[in-house]
This record gives structure tokens, C-alpha cells and sequence, in this order.
């Protein structure tokens, strides 16, 4: 049989919208899950947050899981998706990298319009394949709580932030981190760098070494692989907050906490819908009350009053009585981003397309 490799190379909660059509079966049947990641499965980031996901769902009953690693947000994630669903016989895919959605899972969706597919991040629209469930989670909330960490334990008030790209889901954390921060202290500013794309070891390293160089104490971030920044920062005896997965291992001394992914959680829910026939929404949402985000254990220097602040924000939020972005709200043009009297819940959905910079981020789009 040829192998997935060579056809590759050949062939060259919230619900919105509908659900997917698929009949109920009986019982639960035998199920094989592709899964597809845009770097390597180690990564101490969001590969290796999605890959631990996957080794849960791998113990699942009648479950087989084919893994593809390192393939980039081209065609080659088309090819990589059409293989597993024609050599393994794969009938969900889950499609990890944001920049798979747009045109490559949509176009494969609607070429296999019984295959299942689930992308990490994308914005379903009305009009989309049905057999599209966009999963993801409102990290937010623990970015918001390494803000206040990380404004407690700030010296010089002014933090550091190295990003990927400019993207809602990237600069929602940024402004969350920011506010949580402010919370603590009005006068906390949030520097940021982009990198430009999600894995970039050398700007990263460069742009943690100048934020600390700048004054910046306490660094987190949002790229794939956090590891460079989390260990730059601790050499340079900068604190950290880490993100996608713990990173506590890789800065002893300096790491505070991080705000990781729970994907066990919705792929879980997947899986068995999937093996049950049962239709599954077209968005699938959820933060620390769903189980879809947790907070990494705090490291040994955080203080007790930061811990405290900390953790009767997260009681609040875990009950629901927690609104991150609230007017008046402005941002770092001086404009008004969320008007006075307004609030957006987790749920609304508009919050997916943020496209602004919170007053107290010194940096642009």
C-alpha cells in the first residue's frame, strides 16, 4: 500500500449556524482520527498541547489516531488531509493551525461532505461546510490571571509580550493580559513585539532579549513554541508567564504561571459524537468552566496576595460573573473600543474579530 508520505507527494459550548447532518447511529462504531499539526509534537507550545489531546483520545475505546507533524498552512495540509481520509480511512480530521481554515480545510470539507473535520480557531460562517466544527477555547481568561500575577509581582511595571501575528485570537490575549495587569496597577504598560509567523526561534530570542533590555520583568507570549522565550527570559533573570502548555520546567526561578490548553476536553466531545453519529455544533467554545483552559500551578515566587487575587478572579469567572472586556474600554490610538456602558461575554462571538490594541499596549498592528 502506498504510504500517506508518498500519496502526499503525488497527489502534488456554543452553537451557531446548523449542525451537521450525519444519521444516528445505534452504537458507537470504529473510528480513525487523523490529526495534523503544524510543528513538531515537542514543541513545549501548541503543538504539544493538541498532541497530549490526541494520546487521550488514542485510549479511547475503537479509536485509531494517524498523526502528520510539521506540515505548513499550503496545499500540503489539503494533500496531508485527502491522504488520511483515503489510505487510513480517516472520517474526522482535526485541523490544528489557524491559517489551515482559510482556504485549505473549507476546500477539503466540501470536496468529502461526510468526513467530519475540526479546526482549532476558525471563524465559521453561515455559508461554510456544514461538516465544520471550529473549536476553540477563551485562553483569555487565563491571560487576564497571568496579568494580575504578573502585575503583583512586576518591578518595573512595564511588561513584555512577544507575538506571532497580528490576529483576534493573538491580540485578544495581549489586551487581556494587559488588563489583568492594570487591575493591579493602572500605570502597567504591556510592550509588544511581532515575530511575523508562529515559529520564528531567532526574532523570538531577539525580541525577548529587547523587551528585557527595555526594562520589561516579567515576559509571556504568544507564538507556537514558547520554549525559546520562556528560557531566554530566565537567563536574562527575567520573570515568565507561560502559554499553550506548562513551561514551569524550562525557567526554575523565574516562570509564575501560564495559561494553558485542555483540548482532551472538546476533542473528547468530538470523538464520541463522532462514534455516536450525533451532530455537533458548527462553533465549539468553552473556557475554565468547561474545562477547555487551566491555569498552570503558580511558581515558587509568586506571592500569596497575588495568589489570592488571582484565584478569587478565577472563582468569579468559573461562575460566569467575569466580563475581561468592558466599556469604556480605549485603545492605544485613542479611540474608544468598547463603549461606556457596554460588555462583551465570552460568547460573543464579535470578540473573534477583535482588531485593536488596549490603552497601556505600547505597540501596533
Amino acid at each position: 500500500m502506498t504510504s500517506r508520505r508518498n500519496f502526499i507527494q503525488g497527489a502534488g459550548m456554543l452553537a451557531l449556524g446548523s449542525m451537521l447532518p450525519f444519521e444516528t447511529a445505534s452504537a458507537a462504531s470504529k473510528l480513525t482520527v487523523g490529526v495534523i499539526y503544524v510543528g513538531a509534537r515537542g514543541d513545549y507550545g501548541y503543538n504539544q498541547a493538541q498532541a497530549i489531546a490526541a494520546n487521550v483520545i488514542k485510549k479511547l475505546p475503537d479509536v485509531k489516531v494517524v498523526e502528520q507533524e510539521n506540515v505548513p498552512e499550503t496545499i500540503a495540509v489539503q494533500k496531508t488531509m485527502e491522504a488520511m481520509i483515503e489510505q487510513d480511512g480517516a472520517t474526522l480530521i482535526f485541523a490544528t493551525s489557524y491559517g489551515y481554515f482559510d482556504p485549505h480545510v473549507l476546500k477539503v470539507a466540501a470536496k468529502y461532505p461526510k468526513v467530519r473535520f475540526a479546526h482549532c480557531g476558525g471563524v465559521w460562517k453561515p455559508g461554510n461546510p456544514p461538516n465544520i466544527t471550529s473549536y476553540f477555547g477563551y485562553i483569555d481568561e487565563c491571560m487576564y490571571l497571568n496579568g494580575v500575577v504578573a502585575g503583583h509581582m512586576t518591578k518595573s511595571k512595564k511588561l513584555g509580550f512577544v507575538a506571532a501575528k497580528p490576529i483576534p485570537q493573538v491580540l485578544r490575549n495581549i489586551n487581556a493580559f494587559t488588563l489583568g495587569a492594570q487591575s493591579v496597577d493602572p500605570a502597567i504598560t504591556t510592550q509588544v513585539i511581532f515575530t511575523g509567523d508562529w515559529s520564528m526561534p531567532v526574532k523570538e530570542a531577539e525580541a525577548t532579549n529587547s523587551l528585557v533590555d527595555q526594562g520589561c520583568d516579567v515576559l509571556s507570549c504568544h507564538v507556537d513554541g514558547p520554549k525559546v522565550v520562556i528560557e531566554t527570559a530566565e537567563k536574562r533573570g527575567a520573570m515568565s508567564c507561560g502559554y499553550h502548555a506548562s513551561q514551569a520546567a524550562l525557567a526554575p526561578k523565574g516562570y509564575l504561571t501560564g495559561a494553558e490548553w485542555d483540548w482532551a476536553t472538546p476533542y473528547g466531545e468530538l470523538v464520541t459524537a463522532a462514534q455516536t453519529g450525533k451532530p455537533t455544533a458548527n462553533v465549539l467554545r468553552g473556557g475554565l468552566k468547561e474545562g477547555f483552559v487551566k491555569m498552570s500551578p503558580y511558581g515558587a515566587k509568586v506571592t500569596q496576595q497575588a495568589k489570592q487575587n488571582a484565584d478569587q478572579i478565577k472563582t468569579s469567572m468559573t461562575a460566569g460573573q467575569f466580563v475581561i472586556f468592558k466599556g469604556p474600554l480605549k485603545d492605544n490610538k485613542g479611540g474608544m473600543a468598547v463603549a461606556a456602558g457596554t460588555s462583551h461575554a465570552q460568547t460573543d462571538y464579535s470578540l473573534e474579530s477583535m482588531n485593536y490594541l488596549v490603552a497601556g499596549v505600547v505597540g501596533q498592528i
